[in-house]
């Protein structure tokens, strides 16, 4: 049931990273579930984890090998997020990165290993390796739909993203994939993704960069308000153009980190569009606040709330729901006796009353579509925030009670 998301059609490959896809048969029978990244050796590669402290093996040891080298392989899969699995769960992890190694001829702490699916149930390493020479085999740059679609799990469409910016004459190219459909919630969410590009970008603000960049998409949707064991997301700079980002001049800058900040935007938004269950798509915009912590806060309480988005599955203009969770969101300071609310630019509030030109089929019109915006400005100060999230259906409930079956 995505909402206004279709399959990737122009995907760019990245000049210095090759992708592979296998079918592994660690859950899903008849389906790759297997994807290896090959990245030129003068890459630099920056992450961001999950903030959850039930993470989960590959998580930590990511972060580790991270620490230590700079990566040359990446291998994910999906069905099995090797969470909750102790020590067995770890040395599977390692197992995987030490099996690439030596298919590859790296070291092993230039192997990052990624995981997304069940928890609690230890990852079969042999069932990666075997898949090894195979992966080996058909790594190539234009391989990245299909790596988009092998770390599926509950998507329902594979999410893929690119960009191409002109500079000093020259084409600079930015792609990425991405998974995930539930369990998701800053920081980040249940959510892998992987983003390129061939520009040459010094590691400490490449790090800088991603961290900035995620911020303003991964860590503004949310579909349930769970976080997850597995959040993952890297950027690599394989420096393939031979043009540096450091040489470039202000405006050039920042060209490159509008591009960057949208192509994850739309990854992070095809998440929220490809919700479990999700029939609308909305964006919960917070408005004058007094400060960003306070906009944040409003923000997620509402997009976060049951009866909301119930409200909102039902098409139901229940605008109490809404201006309820703002107003319980752990904020003292926090007044609503001046707060406006609009619902797709129909004004339903206006300094805390109810607006003279609202009516109830008014407000059923403007919950009809299936992207809703709600706005609500707050009218203490400058700050603002927006959340993208959805709907809460019956077909989320299906999905996540027959998950394990």
């Amino acid at each position: 049931m995505a909402v206004n998301l279709v399959e990737p059609t122009e995907v760019y490959p990245i000049s210095g990273v090759k992708l592979a896809s296998a079918s592994a048969g660690i859950r899903y029978q008849g389906r790759d579930d297997l994807v290896l990244i090959q990245l030129d050796a003068q890459s630099e590669t920056a992450a961001v984890f999950t903030k959850n402290k039930f993470c989960a093996a590959p998580v930590y040891l990511s972060k580790e090998h991270l620490s230590q080298a700079s990566p040359k392989c990446l291998i994910i899969n999906a069905g099995n997020a090797n969470a909750g699995t102790g020590q067995p769960g770890m040395d599977a992890a390692m197992a995987t990165t030490q099996s690439v190694s030596q298919q590859m001829g790296v070291q092993p702490n230039e192997v990052l290993p990624f995981s997304t699916g069940v928890i609690g149930e230890v990852l079969d390493a042999d069932k990666i390796k075997q898949q090894l020479p195979k992966l080996k085999s058909e790594l190539c740059e234009q391989n990245w739909l299909s790596a988009a679609k092998a770390i599926m799990t509950t998507d329902t469409v594979p999410k893929a993203f690119s960009k191409k910016i002109t500079v000093n004459k020259q084409d600079i190219h930015i792609t990425g994939i991405s998974k995930g459909s539930g369990m998701i919630q800053p920081n980040m969410a249940t959510m892998l993704a992987y983003i390129a590009t061939d520009l040459m970008i010094e590691k400490q603000e490449l790090q800088s960069m991603l961290t900035a960049a995620v911020d303003l998409s991964f860590n503004a949707i949310t579909v349930d308000s769970d976080t997850s064991t597995n959040d993952s997301c890297a950027l690599i700079a394989t420096g393939q153009s031979r043009l540096d980002y450091g040489s470039l001049s202000a405006n050039q800058q920042k060209q490159f980190c509008d591009a960057l900040n949208r192509v994850m935007q739309l990854l992070a938004q095809a998440i929220v569009r490809d919700g479990e269950g999700a029939s609308k798509f909305v964006e919960v915009k917070v408005e004058s606040a007094r400060n960003l912590e306070q906009a944040k806060k409003v923000a997620y309480s509402v997009a976060n709330s049951p009866l909301v988005k119930t409200a909102l599955s039902a098409s139901d203009p229940n605008w109490g729901r809404i201006m309820a969770a703002a107003g319980k969101c752990d904020d003292e300071g926090l007044d609503l006796t001046q707060a406006s609310l609009y619902i797709n630019n129909v004004e339903v509030m206006s300094m805390g009353e109810l607006s003279e030109t609202y009516s109830e089929e008014i407000g059923k019109q403007a919950m009809l579509h299936d992207e809703i915006e709600v706005l609500i400005q707050l009218h203490q100060g400058s700050a603002q925030h927006l959340v993208w999230t959805t709907d809460l259906t019956h077909e989320y409930i299906t999905i996540n009670a027959d998950y394990r079956s």
